[in-house]
């Protein structure tokens, strides 16, 4: 078995087990992106997260319950997440998308929305926010997070958090980190009155969020708290610098319990990948493979290459020789790149199609290496030919 931390596993779920180490591909709105559910289940996704905060406010979480929630209203059959929405409301909200605040080296006026302009506003209760459609007002707090997704009946889901950047100086990290650890008791415990109100529903797990930016004795004082509560499993989330994500994560993952999954928010990048899993990450999600899909790349054993360019226009073969995909079983990389120019959605679907089987793999290919003691062998070989160029 590779490294200190690097596992495989199984999540047992409603909805059908999970091998680990897995990615879990983004249906945000209830939908991945220009796929339908049986191009997701062909490129072999184990699962599927979706977004609370998005259902919240459209369609919303009580008429997705009718439907026969989340799985029967979109047609997937395989295990669902939700994310609790806490990273919607600050990100659109006072931080006006947060997520590109995630270096030390970006000066606070691009992060942090000045108060006369921002939408989200944080309290000990919760956030109040603005509607991103609208501009209705909305708040959340972490019971209403719990309702929402009790609603939504994924079969894992993540209590309510408070996000930070990277920019946010020491003394506010340790204020919103108190205020995740209060959440966190109020989410557990909003959960556990849902599932005794609710006992013929199947059960929902959930996991306790991790935040703490990139300091080390927050991180562990958080997965000390919350390591010590009930929770099924354990998300790690919040601002991580690229350079010192493995050691971040090592430094939860190491205290964290061994039994219960640990999720990753947001990364698909392969040497993010390789790292993570080494780390003792079980799952993680991101958006990337169809959103640089409909910008017209893919991902190649060689790199991201755009699928744009001239040398495509007449390469009347597929994007990858050995991929096993749909779109490179079928279609031309002339054909996707007619597509791309002439701005035709079909191409947005190939690429997505194509790209989302070539994570799905590549994660599947690191669980058969550690399963075979080969991790590092397999690990340097990928990495060397993807950054090659």
């Amino acid at each position: 078995m590779p490294g200190a931390l690097a596992r495989t596993g199984v999540i047992k779920t409603p909805h059908g087990d999970i091998k680990t180490p897995a990615f879990i591909v983004v249906g945000t709105k209830a939908n991945v992106k220009a796929m339908v559910p049986e191009m997701v289940r062909g490129v072999g996704a184990q699962a599927v997260l979706a977004n609370a905060y998005h259902l919240y406010l459209q369609p919303g979480h009580d008429l997705i319950e009718q439907a026969g929630y989340l799985s029967k209203f979109m047609n997937w059959d395989g295990p669902t997440f939700t994310d609790s929405g806490g990273f919607q409301v600050l990100s659109l909200g006072s931080g006006f998308k947060k997520v590109l605040a995630m270096s030390t080296d970006v000066k606070e006026e691009i992060a942090i929305a000045k108060k006369s302009s921002r939408h989200a506003w944080v309290d000990d209760d919760g956030v109040m926010f603005k509607s991103h459609l609208d501009g209705s007002m909305h708040k959340f707090t972490p019971e209403l997070s719990m309702q929402i997704q009790a609603g939504i009946g994924a079969d894992i889901t993540f209590a309510f958090d408070e996000l930070t950047s990277l920019i946010d100086p020491y003394e506010y990290q340790v204020e919103a980190l108190a205020r995740t650890h209060a959440w966190a008791e109020r989410s557990l415990a909003e959960v556990k009155r849902l599932r005794s109100e609710r006992p013929d529903k199947p059960y929902q797990a959930l996991f306790g969020v991790l935040q703490g930016a990139n300091y080390e004795d927050l991180r562990k004082q958080t997965a000390e708290f919350l390591g010590s509560m009930d929770f099924d499993g354990y998300g790690i989330g919040g601002a991580l610098e690229k350079e010192t994500m493995a050691q971040t994560i090592n430094w939860v993952d190491s205290i964290l319990p061994e039994n219960k999954p640990r999720h990753l928010l947001g990364i698909s990048e392969p040497d993010d990948i390789f790292a993570a899993i080494e780390q003792g990450i079980d799952t993680f999600d991101c958006v990337s493979p169809t959103r640089v899909a409909r910008n017209g790349a893919a991902y190649t054993p060689y790199g991201r290459v755009n699928m744009r360019g001239l040398k495509y226009r007449h390469k009347f073969e597929p994007v990858m020789d050995d991929c096993d995909c749909y779109t490179c079983a079928n279609y031309t990389s002339a054909y996707i790149c007619h597509l791309l120019h002439a701005k035709e959605s079909l191409a947005g679907t190939l690429l997505s199609i194509h790209n989302e089987r070539f994570i799905v793999k590549l994660v599947d290919d690191i669980r058969h290496s550690i399963e075979n003691d080969s991790f590092y062998e397999f690990r340097d070989k990928f990495l060397a030919d993807y950054y090659s160029r």
